[in-house]
């Protein structure tokens, strides 16, 4: 049986006050709350616990912790053979944190498959201060100067929490992707919490793991205060990501 009320949070609570995980509804899965704000130190504490804001313009502020969890081991990205012979023959090229901005205006942007976007006028605004402050960062596809596809997320100890990906050109936002998992493999992050199940992550290689499980992850593996800041200046080219 689902919960009947869910925790109400002030802007000016602190920034713990969220209840336990396990208080989280059933149906729908994992809403733990409403209300608080989008600032920086709400939002790094939410995601180390194992929570996450998700809601619609016109909405109170929701915050989520479904069970199970969907993540992503870094070295578990499932590589198709004709995804290796699109790498084999692409001319794009991928650049870290280049274009922030752009790229979660275009994971805003509407789609063909949704009419509303998740992403608010205020998330934009509050992950752009993440990303200012060295938290937030975008994995981007180009060609020819132009942005095909990315993904961006937040980085905290060893653990990546992917946020929203997107391909204005076929294979782009997966070749992001792929561009991501090989860096956090390289650099020794462990996880990549990919929130929300859906089929086409659990095809790539995603997996469910249970709440329990993902939060004592978290605790693990989110305890050095330290934001990461060692992500390549330089670009790369997608046919490098075959090595």
């Amino acid at each position: 049986m689902s919960n009947s009320r869910i925790a109400w949070l002030s802007p000016g609570d602190p920034i713990e006050s969220f209840p336990p995980l396990e208080a989280a509804t059933r149906e729908p899965d994992g809403l733990l709350a409403a209300g608080g704000d989008l600032t920086v130190e709400r939002l790094l504490y939410a995601y180390r616990s194992g929570i996450f804001p998700w809601y619609d313009d016109g909405q109170p502020l929701l915050w989520w912790s479904p069970d199970p969890r969907c993540v992503l081991f870094p070295g578990d990205l499932h590589v198709s053979r004709r995804m290796r012979r699109t790498l084999r023959q692409s001319s794009a090229e991928i650049r870290f944190n280049h274009d922030f901005g752009q790229v979660i205006r275009a994971c805003a942007a509407p789609r063909a498959s949704q009419q509303d976007t998740w992403i608010t006028g205020d998330m934009i605004t509050a992950f752009e201060q993440l990303h200012k402050e060295g938290w937030a960062h975008s994995i981007e596809v180009w060609e020819n100067d132009e942005l095909s596809g990315g993904v961006y997320g937040l980085a905290i100890g060893r653990v990546f929490f992917g946020e929203s990906m997107f391909s204005r050109k076929p294979n782009a936002s997966k070749i992001a992707l792929l561009a991501l998992t090989r860096y956090l493999e390289d650099s020794q992050f462990e996880l990549l919490d990919c929130q929300v199940i859906s089929s086409h992550l659990l095809s790539l290689g995603a997996t469910l793991i249970p709440r329990t499980e993902f939060a004592s992850a978290l605790a693990r593996l989110c305890d050095s205060p330290d934001r990461f800041e060692n992500w390549p200046s330089d670009p790369i080219s997608a046919c490098e990501l075959l090595q």
